[in-house]
């Protein structure tokens, strides 16, 4: 299989090691974007106004085509921290109602949550997946723990940030459900990384970006809503959508309520069909498995070098494409970071949680077995500073 750097228009003097934090567009993909621009700008009026509607619909189709979705229960949207406002918001939460979530949250989420408590007085209970990773089942033991009878909202992600480790939220979706629990997904990292059919994952919400792993333009990420939970939706920005004179047509409420909330550029969004269309030309199966392999490898001489103990466990199946390893305490991740980045140009994220110290490489198509050797010595070198 042929190395994919040269589709993508990354700085060639740089080792990129960090996709999972704001994705790369190949160039086929950015080609359309800027298209879709151009489009526009030839006739904004005709673009926006009379065309508009049914382009939307056509993205939206091949959206929920990938995701094993329909195409009226989902809408695009800027990014899944975006996403997580409108549920936050739309739900009405009163002081006394708990958001269970769990201690691997990202952080502009875990805000939200911080924010409704100072601001609504509901109570936010982070229930702690402790490292080594658990069994699947142990994992939805632990944040089962935490559901009461004033638990209103299940929050996780699918994929986390800062662990980089896959959370079994099927199971957890299933007895949310039959608890009568509503239950939110933060699949921001899953798009293109994992297979997904959503209907099967049963969330009654799933917000996912397709700007990280599914290889879109940067703004393009999707709300994904169970029709019976539609009725639930407020908008964040009340526009054209809201209200009983709105000039566009729309299938449903949800839609309209979401999609036509003033003027905005909509590349991002009409791109993501090539971005799909880009995985399936390229054999993304098979680019997905060389990149887990890779990772594997890589985070297994990480260990071996370090002497920490792999944050997997037995679980080496929680993690794809990004992952994480733990550093000996003190190695001051910023400092560690800029120093990766200023000494050899290896673009990658160095983290602390929970006083933890963490190091997150994300393998793509373009990255080959020689980026991960450099960044293995320069490790090498730092440690013995």
């Amino acid at each position: 299989m042929n190395n994919l750097h040269s589709q993508f228009l990354l700085d060639p003097e740089v080792i990129f090691l960090n996709h999972g934090s704001f994705g790369a567009t190949p160039k086929p993909v950015f080609d359309t974007y800027q298209g879709w621009q151009r489009q526009l700008e030839t006739q904004p009026v005709k673009f926006l106004i009379r065309d508009i509607q049914e382009i939307f619909r056509s993205a939206r189709h091949q959206l929920a085509a990938f995701l094993g979705a329909d195409l009226h229960n989902l809408v695009f949207i800027p990014n899944a921290t975006f996403g997580v406002n409108i549920i936050a918001r739309s739900l009405n939460f009163q002081a006394g109602d708990e958001v269970l979530t769990s201690n691997h949250d990202y952080g502009a989420c875990d805000n939200i949550w911080s924010f409704l408590n100072r601001k609504t007085g509901i109570k936010v209970v982070r229930q702690e997946i402790t490292l080594p990773l658990l069994s699947p089942e142990e994992i939805v033991d632990r944040i089962w723990q935490g559901v009461t009878n004033h638990t209103r909202l299940i929050f996780l992600s699918q994929i986390t940030s800062p662990t980089a480790v896959r959370l079994p939220v099927e199971e957890i979706c299933r007895k949310a459900r039959d608890s009568g629990i509503l239950i939110l997904i933060d699949g921001a990292h899953a798009p293109g990384q994992l297979d997904l059919n959503l209907e099967e994952i049963g969330a009654d919400f799933y917000i996912g970006n397709c700007h990280k792993w599914l290889l879109a333009p940067k703004g393009s990420a999707f709300l994904y809503v169970l029709p019976e939970r539609q009725k639930l939706i407020e908008p964040l920005v009340v526009g054209w959508g809201w209200g009983e004179n709105c000039p566009y047509e729309s299938d449903s409420r949800f839609l309209a309520l979401l999609e036509w909330c003033g003027t905005k550029d909509p590349a991002a969004y009409l791109s993501v069909p090539a971005a799909i269309k880009f995985q399936e030309d390229h054999m993304w199966d098979d680019v997905r498995e060389l990149c887990r392999s890779l990772l594997s490898k890589t985070l297994a001489r990480i260990e071996a070098l370090t002497g920490m103990p792999s944050i997997y466990g037995h679980n080496p199946g929680n993690y794809i494409q990004l992952g994480t390893a733990e550093l000996p305490p003190g190695c001051r991740p910023e400092k560690m970071q800029s120093w990766l980045y200023n000494q050899h140009r290896i673009e990658i994220p160095v983290i602390e949680w929970e006083n933890r110290w963490l190091i997150r490489p994300s393998i793509q198509g373009y990255n080959t077995q020689n980026d991960l050797d450099i960044l293995l010595e320069a490790l090498q070198s730092y440690l013995q500073l």
